[in-house]
């Protein structure tokens, strides 16, 4: 037989599912590895995809989705984000952010652009450049400095190769955020050179501490702009598969052509969930949002009294904890620390070089369950001799 595609062949596996994995062949394991909310979707949300499948609701849908869902999520943004977009041709319902990444990236990418990413960043990002033909180029971000992306670094990165840069504020895994201040200064950057921005931002509805901003806000990048966004964090609605992109019409029109051709149309009955959830689910949003505030502050508050400087993180429901101080490397200690105490974290090192140093911990889990592994972590550490 013929070999497999090499871009393949040389793809790492993902690393937070590595332990995950592994924790689900042990007994006991606390794990605070795996980005999902403990919330069930909210059940008015469940009714009215129920409720559409009783109606006959169960063929295809237009290519880019239900309009309604399109205008709903059209009507969202403009009222929440200050973001503005045409329901008819410039969003595309998509089966899960997950996909209107990798149909950003291969509407936009020939062989051999090269594409900014962030150091540290979400696992699929460089795998989607790659499997697309691109060339990821990494900017470093630091925790001395929030994680945020600084112009001079985006202005050094840029060459007649770049496509395009893939950014995610708030960001998996530091929870780092960028303000409209922060964006501003990229503004000039941009605009002169032309590049497109993926903007994920899936933990919009997560940001704790300020406004939600997004490049898609400032009118002179609007054009070079695709929002990605979905309802698997803010609703609750991991497994309904069901995301989204907001991008300029000739953009959405390339996006279009590949999701018509590779998937057709998302789940029929998750996008009439997803018309509940925006109509009706903002209250939804609010109280779980209140419960990851109270989960992080529990969190970070314990992680620095035990030792381990951890930065607050103004989004997600990430912290990204420092453990230099342990002297192990980010894979060693996430080994053994699921070896001595059944607690499942992921190393930083999943996330890009720059995670050295760094273990993500999820508070997307019960107070009690953090409460728990908590106490765990702190005994790990007294082991180590860190107080």
């Amino acid at each position: 037989m013929k070999e497999l595609s090499k871009t393949v062949q040389d793809l790492k596996p993902s690393g937070i599912r590595k332990f995950f994995d592994l924790a689900n062949t042990m007994e006991g394991v606390i794990s605070l590895g795996v980005g999902e909310p403990d919330f069930a979707t909210p059940w008015h949300i469940c009714e009215n995809a129920i409720e559409s499948m009783y109606d006959g609701k169960t063929h295809y849908t237009a290519n880019r989705g239900l309009l309604e869902l399109r205008r709903e999520i059209a009507k969202f943004h403009r009222e929440h984000y200050n973001q503005f977009y045409d329901p008819e041709d410039e969003i595309i319902v998509t089966v899960g952010g997950s996909e209107a990444i990798d149909i950003a990236m291969r509407a936009l990418i020939n062989p051999g652009d090269e594409i900014i990413v962030l150091d540290p960043n979400y696992v699929a990002y460089e795998p989607s450049i790659l499997l697309a033909g691109g060339i990821p180029v990494h900017i470093q971000l630091t925790e001395e400095k929030e994680f945020k992306l600084l112009p001079e670094d985006l202005k050094n990165v840029i060459t007649p190769k770049t496509k395009a840069i893939m950014i995610n504020f708030p960001s998996n895994p530091t929870g780092g955020v960028m303000t409209y201040e922060d964006y501003e200064k990229l503004v000039p950057i941009l605009k002169e050179s032309g590049i497109y921005v993926i903007s994920d931002e899936i933990y919009a509805e997560l940001s704790f501490d300020q406004k939600f901003a997004s490049l898609a806000q400032f009118k002179e990048v609007r054009d070079q702009i695709i929002v990605v966004n979905g309802f698997s964090k803010a609703f609750a609605m991991t497994g309904w598969r069901l995301g989204y992109t907001l991008s300029n019409k000739e953009v959405s029109q390339a996006m279009t052509k590949i999701h018509q051709y590779v998937i057709m149309s998302a789940p029929t009955a998750a996008q009439h969930a997803a018309i509940e959830a925006l109509r009706n689910g903002y209250t939804d949003v609010l109280r779980m949002k209140e419960e990851y505030r109270n989960r992080r502050n529990l969190l970070v508050n314990r992680l620095n009294r035990m030792g381990l400087p951890t930065h607050m993180p103004h989004g997600t429901f990430y912290v990204f904890a420092n453990i230099k101080k342990s002297g192990l490397s980010s894979d060693d200690f996430c080994e053994k620390l699921l070896s001595d105490q059944k607690v499942a974290c992921v190393p930083g090192t999943a996330f890009g070089e720059s995670g050295e140093g760094f273990i993500r911990i999820s508070y997307a889990y019960s107070m009690d369950h953090i409460k728990t592994a908590c106490d765990r972590i702190e005994i790990f550490l007294k082991k180590l001799g860190i107080e």
